[in-house]
This record gives C-alpha cells, structure tokens and sequence, in this order.
C-alpha cells in the first residue's frame, strides 16, 4: 500500500505525530510535526509553502509584543490601556482575515481538493491554468515513506441524531479498531486487529473495554491506551472512519468481492440496524460491506467479526490495486475528507497509497491481538491480553521489544495444525490429517468443511509468523500462504485443503 518515503536532511516535514506521552496527562497529546517525512516533488511540479526556523529570536517577539506599549507613549494617548490592547487585538485579527485570504487565492492547488470535476479544468482557461487534483495525484509516485509507521484505525459507531462527517459523528465507541504498521525497511504492510471488547485500564476510570476509549476521550485517550497496552508503542497517527464513511468508500470503488460464509441475519430496531446477507461470493455494495462488518453471532465473543473484517479489508486491498481506482483517488479524498478523522496530511495520505499499490501480496500480513477469554468474568466477552511467548509478533506488528518476553520457539510439527475441507472431496481430510501424523506432527485435528469449493490449498497462518508457514508448505508440498487470522481460531496454522490436493 505505501511506498518507500526517502527522508532527506532538506526536504519539507509533514505535519506529524510523535510517539505518545505517557505520563498521567490524558488531554495533553500532542501530535508532534518533526517525526514523519516526505519525499515529495520537487519544486517545479509542486508549489511548496515553507515555514520559517522556529528558533526565532526572543528578543523579537518581545518587541513586537512591546509595540502598543510603546505607542501609547510616544503618542500621548489618555484612552485606557486595556482599551489599547482591544482595538490591537482587533485590527490584528482584521489584518489576518485579509492575509489568510490573500494567501487563498495563491493557493488554488489545495482549495481545489473540494471542487467537482465539472468545476476544475473545463469551466474556463484560468482554471485550467490551475494544477489540478489529477495532476496533482499523478505525481502520487514521488511520495514515498521512509520510517515505519503506526497507524490507529477507528471504525466508529454512529451517534444517533448527528450529521454525519460532524465533530460529534466521530464520538461514539469503536465498533472495529486496527494498528497498521508500515516498514518501508521490509516492505510490509502489517495489520494487528484488535478486538473491541480487549479489556484496558483508563486512568481515573478503571477497567473498561477498549471500544470506550474513544467515546471517554477521543483519539488522543484511544491512541495513549493502546500505546501503553503495547508496551508504550509509538502511534504516529490515527484514522477514524463513520461508518457512512465505509459505505461511500465501497461505493467509490464499486464495491468488493467478499465470501459469506454463512447466512447472516440480525434485526435490531433500537439502533435500526438490519443485516441479511446469503452465503456464497458476491460484490458487496457499501450498505451491504457494513452488514458484513458488524454481524456478531451470539455466544463466540469479537473474533469471528474480526475475521470478517480482515476478509473484508483483503477485499478492499485488491480493489485498491485495481487500474480503474487510480483515476479515482481524487474523489476518494475529497470523500476522505467529510467522513473520515484524520491528523494525517494530503502528501501522507499520497505517500501511504503509493505504498499500498506497491505492495506485494506476501507482504501484506494480518493477525489478532492474542488473548483469551475469562471464564471467571462477568462479562463473558472480555477479552483479556496474553503476550507469553510473543515478542515476535510484538517487533513485527508493533515495533516494540518487551524485556523479559520470549518468542514462540516451537517447531512447526508441534504446532496447533487445524485441517478445512474446501476441496470438495469428503475423504482428503482423514488423508492429510494421516499424512501429517506420519511426518511427525502431533497436535493436528479436523474442523467443519469450508463451505466454498476451492481449486488451490490455502495455508492460513493464524499468530502472523509468515515463517512457520514456509515451514509447513516444505512438508506438505503445496499452499498458497496467507498470513491473516481467517482460519480456525483455535489453530496457529490453518490447512483449507483444495482440489490440488492428491
């Protein structure tokens, strides 16, 4: 999805977010600007405001500070001085109105992002004098991401009785949340999905779920308790999505190809939510994408919906690949920009989507945040984290070492090896759990058939170690490996035997 931003000594800094405070200031993170860099074009292809060195000299701002004073002086005025220091302020904030105009109308090349297409670039020779998004767009390769990157990700509950896109919309608990890591060093696209009901600890107020964070304190509360869950790690920007902001965006980029595997059926009229969807492929539309997304069976806690999710955001991946959403990417950012909440900047979010088309499909890896269950909570949905033996996924989905943490260190044959009839032919199953056992493997076990009928065999690496994957494939013979936790959740490795399967 992004591609490789080169970070040079002279080139402009985007706005940033630095790696979280975590001292007890839960209103006071500030995002900084001097983390994150941009290789963008060079000045012939791109206006480029700078910004003067922030070591200005006290000295100064103290003589312009001292300037009504001194006036009041020479000029001999009897007026009060508090009446001095009104008419200052006012004519200031007056000359700055007229400033801040001024400057707009040098600057069409952002305040075009908000025009229509009829409106730029055929409406007359001025505006076509004007660079515009396309153009703007078309330089999307010459933005490229240097440092990894962690980003939060809220998929946002919808406030009843909000405008949709407003302040308030983005306010309520986050039905889907995910932290996106992107390692230019490695070219990987790591996502590290976290369950809505993980149970956290907010200051002042205690254990509550992981979903409340953003409703008690926004994205700044959201992002400081995930960074400390996480062992302090850094989070260097955050997305909240509405969900009317999912459904346009499907719509966009005319829909997904997703498998539904099962029915899905759920009436709810206090939030008037109404999902029903069959089984099978279909292209889902945006208002359908959403029914998927949300759909949670009673008694199996988050974790099948985060499954949905992840097949969900591989579908969304394709499409993004796809030659027909490039012309689009202008339109996405204007939708981006009404139904999304972002502290990510214009040439970021061109950098991240120049990753992302330049993505390779192995390096795009999906896991759960691991944890378990209590069966001596009060609510039987929490989830509860459980890092033991995870130092790996931690360095490779978080960028953080623990001290003290051990990797997994098992061999692959004794790994959790779970077996998914998708092939069509009832009796491979006995026959790979039988070859298995034959070459050493000692926990694998049979699950309910894949209901779609698949030609190629899938190896689906549950915990997000790519490596045990190759290690499995080296003994079987075959598979396609899929790093994402879509197979069976009590399984570190899932095996959905397909028709190549002799």
């Amino acid at each position: 999805m992004i591609k490789q931003f080169q970070w040079s000594d002279n080139q402009v800094p985007s706005q940033q977010v630095p790696e979280l405070e975590l001292e007890e200031r839960p209103q006071q993170l500030q995002w900084a600007e001097n983390e994150l860099g941009i290789q963008q074009p060079s000045a012939s292809n791109l206006e480029v405001v700078t910004h003067e060195p922030e070591n200005v000299s006290r000295s100064v701002v103290e003589s312009v500070g001292g300037i009504p004073n001194e006036l009041y002086e020479r000029l001999g005025l009897t007026m009060p001085r508090w009446l001095l220091w009104t008419l200052t302020v006012a004519v200031g904030i007056v000359l700055s109105g007229l400033l801040v105009s001024t400057l707009a109308l040098w600057t069409p090349l952002w305040s075009n992002l908000d025009r229509t297409d009829e409106e730029l670039g055929f409406s007359g020779k001025d505006d076509q004098k004007v660079p515009l998004p396309g153009e703007l767009w078309g330089n999307i390769s010459q933005y490229k991401l240097s440092r990894p990157m962690n980003i939060l990700i809220m998929g946002v509950d919808p406030i009843q009785g909000t405008v949709d896109g407003s302040p308030e919309s983005f306010t309520g608990t986050s039905d889907t949340m995910l932290l996106v890591r992107l390692n230019p060093s490695d070219r990987t696209m790591r996502i590290l999905s976290i369950p809505k009901d993980t149970m956290i600890a907010i200051p002042e107020k205690g254990l509550t779920k992981v979903s409340d964070a953003n409703a008690q304190g926004g994205p700044v509360l959201a992002a400081r308790v995930v960074s400390r869950t996480l062992n302090n790690a850094p989070i260097h920007r955050y997305v909240r999505i509405s969900t009317s902001g999912l459904r346009q965006l499907v719509d966009q980029l005319g829909g997904v190809d997703v498998f539904v595997p099962q029915e899905m059926e759920y009436q709810n009229t206090r939030s008037r939510l109404s999902i029903n969807l069959v089984s099978g492929w279909q292209t889902l539309d945006g208002e359908q994408a959403e029914m998927f997304a949300r759909f949670r069976e009673a008694g199996l806690g988050d974790l099948p919906r985060v499954q949905r999710q992840q097949a969900l955001i591989t579908a969304l991946m394709q499409r993004l690949n796809s030659p027909t959403v490039l012309p689009r990417l202008p339109q996405l950012t204007r939708l981006m920009r009404k139904y999304f909440d972002t502290n990510l900047k214009l040439e970021e979010m061109m950098a991240l989507v120049n990753y992302s088309v330049n993505l390779e499909r192995d390096n795009f890896q999906m896991t759960i945040l691991p944890g378990t269950f209590s069966r001596f909570s009060q609510d039987p949905n929490s989830y509860w984290l459980n890092l033991n033996g995870q130092q790996s996924l931690l360095n490779n989905y978080v960028g953080v070492d623990v001290p003290g943490l051990k990797s997994d260190s098992r061999p692959v044959n004794n790994l959790k090896i779970a077996i998914q009839n998708g092939s069509g032919q009832p009796e491979l199953t006995a026959k790979v759990i039988h070859y298995l056992k034959e070459k050493g493997f000692t926990n694998v076990y049979a699950v309910s058939d894949w209901p779609d009928n698949q030609r190629q065999t899938q190896i689906l690496v549950q915990t997000g170690n790519r490596q045990t994957g190759r290690e499995l494939r080296e003994v079987i013979g075959l598979g396609q490996i899929d790093v994402s936790a879509t197979g069976d959740l009590g399984s570190d490795l899932t095996i959905r035997i397909g028709r190549d399967w002799e």
